[in-house]
């Protein structure tokens, strides 16, 4: 579920950012060159690599100025404007002291912070970092200004689409269902203006005279084949900040996100808190149900604060009783609804019917998806792409049904359990279409009992087989 975004005031201009997980300690995640804090949680493998950084770490993060949900400003940010935005952040989110991890561009910026201000960085990590954009003598593998300017040339033409996605995450670039996020993700981050004028500014970074002045322990990582930031230039920034360590991993991808993430995450949670407890990530197989209130900001400003606080107090302990009846496992509550966990798909199913029923005694309708598959264990909580697929199978419920996956369907065959046949769906951030379907019976009792009659919802018409009826803007809605 997406972070509540809030907004700190640095020399006037609003910073968007968030805040997520649980410390200590505290990691500041500055993006690189353009980022969207609300639309990057769309794609799974960008929300899998923050929950796992959430899984150790209480997480800040932000749009730089110019950038995604922040203020759009005129003229170039300097790198002394954006480090006053990440104290301003820091300062908005109570954080005394912090890890910075800084990637691509974000680095420049997080190494003059820990240079200027070491007594709140606890540690400096840099990913796919520089000291210099652009070729110089001593600095060679960079490319010439010539080159760059050509680059920005192209990149104001491509604006728009999947630019630069071959150097940028090669691994992932012929995926259509990445390629229409990346592209997306693109322009909700930065006008084409704005992304030219950001380009023009990093061009000019040139940081290689503070590296001596940080005197903050520091992790350089690098991946050797990263097409679009040399490993050179890792190499340069390690050699020349005193004491860094330096890992260089394999892989071509320039992004964080794609690729063996988790090369990258095991080496930052063992520097930032001295253990590598998550290296090979725990993964377990579970039925994951995810609920949702239907229409809860309408709602909540026609009964006013109190009334509403009163009402989800009742929702909450309702969805509560109907967990703990049908062995589900409460992982978390996201405001208004549960991600909750069963050992099996047909108590799930059961359970998620039991719920509807119980907070429909208080007027209250909530969407139910389910799907079973395989998450990463981060703790107390759960992450990995079953858990976003489970997410989005919930989007698709109006809130008078339970919708499940196919897989879900297949796993409850014998059980008494019925389904009506949704079609196959896109789902927002899913690669591929899932066939989905509808619970048509299912008891409230536990298994084998009798089961009630399916009532079909009311908003939903026949839906034929493969049909993907429903219109992008109603299923977006939804989508928080």
């Amino acid at each position: 579920m997406i972070p509540e975004t809030r907004y700190a005031r640095s020399d006037g201009v609003h910073i968007a950012y968030q805040v997520f997980g649980r410390g200590p300690p505290d990691l500041v995640f500055v993006p690189g060159w353009v980022s969207h804090i609300e639309y990057a949680w769309e794609e799974p493998m960008f929300a899998r690599f923050m929950e796992r950084l959430a899984s150790f770490a209480r997480v800040l993060w932000f749009d730089k100025r110019g950038t995604g949900l922040s203020d759009r400003v005129a003229g170039l940010p300097i790198l002394e404007q954006r480090t006053d935005d990440l104290r301003a952040v820091m300062e908005a989110a109570g954080s005394k002291r912090a890890a910075i991890f800084g990637t691509s561009e974000g680095g420049s910026m997080s190494a003059l912070f820990a240079a200027t201000y070491p007594k709140q960085v606890q540690s400096l990590i840099l990913y796919g970092a520089f000291a210099k954009r652009v070729r110089a003598p001593g600095y060679p593998w960079a490319p010439t200004r010539a080159a760059r300017v050509q680059w920005i040339r192209q990149l104001e033409a491509g604006w728009g689409g999947a630019v630069e996605l071959d150097t940028l995450a090669p691994s992932v670039a012929h995926d259509p269902a990445f390629q229409r996020w990346f592209a997306a993700y693109g322009r909700l981050s930065a006008s084409p203006s704005a992304a030219v004028a950001l380009a023009r500014m990093n061009t000019d970074i040139d940081i290689r005279t503070l590296l001596p002045s940080i005197h903050v322990p520091t992790l350089v990582l690098h991946r050797r084949g990263d097409r679009d930031v040399r490993v050179e230039n890792g190499r340069y920034l390690a050699e020349h900040i005193p004491g860094a360590k330096w890992v260089e991993l394999p892989g071509e991808d320039h992004v964080w996100w794609v690729g063996d993430t988790d090369a990258i995450l095991d080496e930052v949670e063992e520097f930032v808190t001295g253990t590598r407890a998550h290296g090979g990530a725990e993964r377990v197989l579970t039925t994951i149900l995810f609920t949702d209130i239907v229409g809860s900001t309408p709602r909540a400003k026609r009964l006013g604060d109190r009334s509403w606080t009163d009402l989800l107090s009742r929702h909450h302990r309702a969805v509560r009783a109907q967990l703990a009846r049908f062995g589900g496992r409460e992982v978390k509550s996201t405001g208004d609804g549960f991600l909750a966990t069963f050992d099996g798909p047909a108590r799930g199913i059961r359970c998620a019917v039991a719920i509807g029923r119980a907070v429909g005694e208080l007027g209250l309708s909530v969407r139910r998806g389910l799907h079973t598959g395989e998450c990463e264990v981060m703790g107390d909580d759960l992450g990995g792409v079953g858990v976003h697929l489970a997410a989005r199978v919930a989007g698709e419920s109006d809130g008078g049904n339970v919708v499940v996956t196919s897989t879900v369907k297949e796993l409850v065959v014998g059980s008494g359990i019925e389904f009506r046949d949704l079609g196959r769906h896109r789902l927002k951030g899913v690669s591929e279409p899932w066939r989905l379907f509808e619970v048509r019976e299912a008891t409230p009792g536990e298994a084998g009992g009798p089961t009630e009659p399916w009532r079909p919802s009311a908003r939903r018409g026949t839906v034929g087989a493969d049909s993907t009826r429903r219109s992008q803007g109603s299923r977006a809605s939804r989508h928080r």
